[in-house]
């Protein structure tokens, strides 16, 4: 074999050992995922988010539905409840939008009229039924 040959197969070698030690990248997330799991991750975070998680009234979501945010579209859902405070007074209800990226919940925040006013909803009783052990009364 001759100087040159030798001088290739030595590059082909080490070209295919880096190869096999560059880690692999992961196929960037597709922000337009359809969220799965969106009635929990809604649960979750609107147990830290109210004064009061508990004995929550008149519940109610949409679906998540592709929605234009911005310049793109992302899934949001919107959702409907009447919560108490932390004198354990109803509030009245109130509406907040979800916003999902790849899948899951990103934002959870007052709704407007215009983000939710012709939202298709359907009871939530997963969040009526909502209780933090001893705070349910």
């Amino acid at each position: 074999m001759g100087r040159n040959a030798a001088c290739w197969l030595l590059l082909s070698v080490l070209a295919t050992a880096f190869a096999a030690c560059t880690p692999a990248k992961d196929p960037e997330a597709d922000p337009n995922t359809v969220p799965a799991n969106y009635k929990q991750e809604i649960l979750t975070t609107l147990t830290s988010a109210l004064e009061d998680p508990t004995n929550i009234r008149e519940a109610y979501i949409s679906d998540p539905v592709l929605t234009k945010v911005g310049a793109g579209q992302h899934y949001t859902a919107c959702v409907r409840f009447n919560a108490r405070d932390q004198n354990r007074n109803y509030i009245g209800s109130r509406e907040r939008i979800a916003y999902f990226y790849a899948g899951h919940l990103n934002q959870l925040v007052e709704a407007t009229k215009e983000q939710c006013g012709n939202a298709a909803y359907k009871p939530f009783p997963e969040l009526e039924k909502l209780c933090q052990a001893n705070k349910c009364a």
